[in-house]
């Protein structure tokens, strides 16, 4: 590589990193030191936590290997701030992170000014380092969308209702008119494509597919809609539900969407409690729940390889972390909008590796295929994740009955 050109994306690539280094701790910055340890249930983590973890990563993967004389300020923080990852070793307790009143926010704050001030020094002298780096970036941009999801279910459960973010103008408008567009189907490629940059290994290798002819709708589903459901009885009609989902329902005794009160009016949001606007775009809720309303609507929903062959058909874009809404927008009648933005949008797929898929070597492989079981995929990101962080390949997967992620529904059709 010449020498200006080596200089010039060294100078990039320590420029994103610093960007993106930044933000997590610009997310933290309403947050009081009481809020940085809150962690409501064992599926979330603390603010804190999240901190520390990604700071780990890049202290484990890239400079404790690449960095000769990179010392650790503290080895125990190995074991406190990892989260999955066997092949490095031992993990403390996820559900027990709460506990973790030490190292403080300053600590952990020290720490990660540290491992940022070592990591432009290998920036520098490692360029061949440019995959893993542009892999711990990535990461930390996951975990910006999780800590500002985690930190509001955790939030959610103090009455004062504390805000964080500015509300958003509260609308009466219902969501224009629902339609869908025709795709022919046939035989298409499926997953990453070297013009979409960066991609994690689950998005790969690319391959053909055939589809059937199918229909999308050009909108995801509104607050006003799921209203509609419920108000029909949906959480109460055992013909519209999954096994599973009926059983999850009953046992939870489910009657609406996490965060929306019991009057269906309002609901809580990251400003506090707010009046539910019909044409907001719906959030929060899970599989087993978009499942329910697309056969009470009389439709299904898409499965990934629909989705993402009429994503890369899609112009109009919705809300991301860079807006510093943190709520999903107000639908709109534009064909194929909110592919990307606003909220994460469940498929009918479940997730499981593609055809020739191969796990890297190492620890760093642990990242995506052993989760390879028992989740469902979810496609275009959400108002929580950043602009630069998602595109039409890019595969998230949760469990059925999980609900805390900025998730919600498109419709599909067979044509």
């Amino acid at each position: 590589m010449p020498e200006t050109v080596r200089q010039e994306k060294t100078f990039t690539l320590g420029r994103t990193y610093t960007r993106v280094r930044q933000f997590s701790e610009q997310l933290c910055a309403p947050l009081l030191p009481e809020d940085m340890g809150l962690q409501a249930c064992p599926d979330v983590s603390p603010p804190r936590w999240h901190l520390a973890h990604t700071t780990w990563f890049f202290e484990t993967f890239l400079l404790i290997p690449h960095l000769p004389g990179y010392l650790p300020p503290n080895p125990a923080f190995e074991y406190l701030f990892n989260s999955y990852y066997n092949g490095i070793g031992e993990q403390y307790p996820r559900p027990q992170r709460h506990l973790l009143s030490r190292p403080t926010n300053q600590e952990v704050i020290r720490w990660r000014h540290h491992v940022d001030l070592a990591m432009g020094q290998l920036i520098e002298a490692r360029p061949d380092l440019e995959a893993l780096v542009t892999l711990g970036l990535n990461h930390e941009q996951q975990h910006q969308e999780l800590l500002l999801t985690d930190l509001k279910y955790s939030l959610s459960f103090n009455p004062l209702a504390p805000a964080i973010a500015q509300a958003l103008p509260a609308q009466g408008e219902p969501a224009p008119a629902l339609t869908f567009q025709d795709f022919a189907g046939g035989k298409v490629a499926h997953g990453a494509t070297p013009e979409d940059g960066f991609c994690f290994d689950n998005e790969q290798p690319r391959h053909p597919i055939w589809l059937s002819p199918y229909r999308l709708a050009n909108r995801p589903v509104s607050n006003g809609e799921f209203r509609d459901f419920i108000n029909d009885g949906g959480y109460r009609r055992p013909e519209l539900w999954l096994s599973d989902g009926w059983a999850w329902v009953q046992q939870h005794q489910i009657h609406r969407p996490l965060y929306w009160q019991g009057d269906l009016l309002n609901h809580w949001t990251l400003a506090g409690v707010q009046p539910i606007s019909p044409g907001q775009i719906l959030a929060h809720v899970n599989y087993y729940e978009a499942d329910a309303y697309a056969r009470w609507a009389g439709y299904r929903l898409p499965t990934e390889q629909e989705w993402e062959h009429a994503a890369r058909q899609s112009q109009v874009e919705g809300s991301f972390a860079d807006h510093a809404r943190y709520q999903p927008g107000m639908a709109t009648s534009a064909p194929l909008s909110h592919m990307l933005g606003d909220v994460w949008e469940w498929t009918a797929s479940a997730y499981l590796p593609y055809p020739g898929f191969q796990t890297a070597a190492g620890a760093v492989g642990e990242y995506n295929g052993k989760f390879m079981c028992n989740q469902m995929v979810l496609r275009g990101g959400s108002c929580a994740t950043s602009r630069d962080h998602i595109r039409a390949s890019y595969r998230n997967f949760f469990y059925p009955h999980h609900r805390w992620q900025f998730s919600g529904i498109r419709l599909a059709a067979d044509n």
